[in-house]
């Protein structure tokens, strides 16, 4: 049966908007994000890095489906950071074998890959971190991300209790668990715990990972941080010293509020400092986000930069 195959090209920073837009709309079907090689001229004049697929049955509600779709994401093509939407009929979806599977290398040792694609390739140097590339969350290239992955590997050490807070596709919890470390998962939003909990099992790191649906501290009176629909009633985990390592990938405004849970969370007595990474924000927010902290006792010892996102890693003095 045919279908309606709806194409974009977008930066590397709006695959995840563009699959968080798409969840919002109730997109249940397949995606693909395939990154660019340098042979794609014409697409990096245009500073595209990678084109997203997915995919409508072409039926009577087809035209109003991709309408919806069109002017859902249409704020992202109006600020430059993604194309027009396009739309062919093909005679069938692709099949799983037909996928790319590039793999995506992140910092010094982690490989990314699309473990819906068959035939996955050996990297025996590398750490292997399998997704599927998930709807509400992207597929691990938002540079948010990246830092964040670059800092866990320079500061995790084994047996380490981390916090993964704002979970959302999970692979900060499957790199921490990879990197020795016994991980509590946590995300306000259903979607995300759902994703993080696909990514824990393809990974293998059940063992080292528990997914929750909740917030640290007062984070649960905060409502859905991505903007969608109030999460409700979700539990709050105390913050009294439980962890060795908080990574947060999360909204600026998030961390400014979340300061003083953060210190509780990591404040131990008479033992060494806990350590915060934080991501998901950019130079706008670097200024608010580091004064609220060292107003509280942290102090920097690491940063990341990839064009205007920062991640800062900081330990409690």
């Amino acid at each position: 049966m045919s279908c309606i195959e709806l194409t974009l090209d977008t930066t590397s920073e709006a695959v995840d908007w563009v699959c968080t837009l798409l969840a919002s709309t109730n997109y249940t079907s397949d995606i693909t994000v395939n990154k660019y090689t340098s042979t794609d001229l014409s697409r990096r004049q245009n500073n595209w890095t990678c084109t997203i697929n997915f995919y409508l049955p072409n039926n009577t509600q087809a035209s109003v489906r991709i309408q919806e779709i069109e002017n859902l994401l249409s704020p992202l093509h109006r600020t430059a950071l993604t194309s027009t939407l396009e739309a062919y009929v093909i005679a069938e979806k692709p099949n799983k074998s037909d996928i790319k599977n590039e793999p995506i290398q992140i910092g010094e040792r982690f490989v990314v890959l699309n473990s819906d694609a068959i035939d996955l390739p050996n990297i025996s140097e590398r750490i292997i971190i399998k997704l599927k590339t998930s709807l509400a969350f992207g597929s691990g290239l938002h540079p948010a991300t990246i830092l964040a992955i670059k800092l866990l590997e320079r500061h995790i050490t084994n047996n380490m209790n981390v916090l993964d807070l704002g979970s959302g596709s999970g692979i900060l919890s499957v790199a921490a668990a990879k990197l020795g470390a016994n991980v509590l998962a946590l995300d306000n939003d259903a979607l995300a715990v759902e994703a993080t909990q696909d990514a824990i099992t393809r990974n293998d790191v059940t063992d080292k990972v528990r997914v929750i649906q909740g917030s640290l501290g007062r984070g649960s009176e905060m409502g859905n941080w991505m903007g969608g629909a109030n999460t409700g009633s979700v539990s709050s985990i105390s913050p009294n010293g439980n962890f060795d390592l908080i990574v947060a990938n999360i909204l600026g405004r998030i961390h400014t509020t979340l300061v003083p849970d953060y210190r509780q969370a990591l404040y131990k007595e008479n033992q060494s400092s806990g350590i915060l990474i934080t991501s998901g924000y950019d130079q706008d927010y670097e200024e608010s986000v580091t004064k609220a902290l060292l107003t509280q006792g942290f102090e920097i010892i690491d940063s990341e930069r990839l064009n205007e996102w920062v991640a800062l890693t900081y330990r409690l003095t």
